[in-house]
């Protein structure tokens, strides 16, 4: 049996690996929760699953948890609350695997923490890798804890990579869908709503994510994932823009060989393969081969997605500029959510900050987190312009 953490566990990701212990209970229990600020839904998972402890945003959303506990007549669940509370569910010493979902930076302190605890690690986070991937990469070797990808693309470099040697790689490829502007002419950006930056083509997935998708940030931030995870250079990583999203990822090998993974696009798969890894386990998620019938393959527009060049300069600049990278999108995301930014504000944005972020290499993740919070203040000032 495996006893779980889940950081994030009210999101999609969270719901999602939630399905799996109720599909799998003879493999997976819950042992600790993570749940930001959705009380209703913290108080429901923990019926349902009576986690040893769980930890919400703040000390009144906790003290509000214990109340409809009582009320419920459920003992025994210990409810913390802020930084320190996610630190403590993810380093519980019964806890097997984390499960890493909370989107943005906010979870990287726990993150690095169950690292630093010597705890297996499923990342759905990408942030967390983009800003201190450094950091997370030589903790997890020296204490040979793995960080095993969740994000689809990332798992299925991982699933494919399990053929060869890390030497014997010439390109990880990462599958795009393009979003849903792959072909709106570029003279009609500055007019793109939220409402249709919201029309994700395939995924399911939160208002974040989905605006990435349609930019492209996210696929950028997954470059510079990818060469932290798999120890390549911004070079080895490219993108191929894939309508159909059947293919998740492939590498290329050095003897011309390219190997592919191939799924349903159902986020469960890859989280069961990160549960149960090295171990594959019989489910119920099959793929219709009948959907091969077409598969096309396009080289991203950087005209069109800016981001995506971002992302790869952000990459070759390494340092600060991922973290900036990454915080100026949060930002400059959260105003055209809210109107107050054009869709080709974002990228506008994001370029501005990096130019203004200096060439420093954070050692810690204090100053990973003192980075980000200066990014975060340079982009306000950009959108206050």
């Amino acid at each position: 049996m495996k006893r779980i953490c889940i950081l994030g566990s009210t999101g999609s990701i969270g719901q999602s690996t939630l399905s799996i212990m109720e599909q799998y209970p003879d493999r997976f229990c819950v042992l600790s929760l993570a749940a930001g600020r959705n009380v209703e839904e913290a108080l429901r998972q923990c019926l349902a699953f009576r986690p040893r402890a769980v930890s919400l945003a703040t000390e009144a959303l906790a003290a509000e948890l214990r109340r409809k506990l009582r009320a419920q007549g459920a003992s025994g669940i210990e409810v913390v609350y802020g930084t320190a509370g996610t630190v403590h569910v993810a380093t519980l010493p019964d806890v097997d695997f984390v499960v890493s979902a909370i989107v943005g930076v906010a979870g990287l302190e726990a993150t690095y923490a169950a690292v630093l605890a010597g705890k297996p690690v499923g990342l759905a986070n990408k942030e967390a890798m983009v800003a201190a991937g450094d950091l997370l990469t030589r903790a997890a070797r020296e204490r040979q804890v793995p960080l095993l990808p969740i994000d689809s693309e990332h798992n299925a470099v991982h699933q494919c990579m399990r053929a060869g040697q890390l030497r014997e790689v010439r390109t990880v490829w990462l599958t795009a869908s393009g979003g849903p502007f792959r072909t709106l002419p570029l003279d009609q950006f500055a007019a793109i709503t939220v409402e249709q930056a919201l029309r994700h083509p395939t995924w399911v997935m939160g208002q974040r994510i989905t605006i990435d998708s349609a930019t492209m940030l996210n696929k950028g931030l997954e470059v510079i994932e990818a060469c932290r995870l798999f120890d390549v250079a911004p070079a080895q990583v490219g993108v191929t823009v894939h309508p159909e999203s059947t293919v998740h990822s492939l590498v290329e090998y050095i003897d011309g060989s390219i190997l592919a993974q191939i799924s349903v696009t159902d986020m469960r798969l890859p989280i069961l393969y990160a549960l149960s890894y090295p171990e594959r386990i019989e489910s119920a998620l099959r793929f219709d081969l009948r959907a091969l019938r077409e598969l096309h393959f396009e080289q991203p527009d950087f005209a069109r997605f800016p981001c995506l060049r971002l992302a790869y300069e952000a990459a070759a600049a390494g340092g600060a500029h991922p973290i900036a990278l990454n915080a100026a999108d949060e930002i400059a995301v959260e105003a055209f959510l809210l109107g107050n930014l054009s869709f080709p504000g974002i990228a506008g944005t994001i370029e501005e900050v990096l130019a203004a972020t200096p060439s420093s290499r954070p050692g810690s993740v204090a100053e990973v987190l003192a980075e980000d919070a200066q990014a975060r203040e340079r982009a306000r000032e950009v959108l206050a312009r």
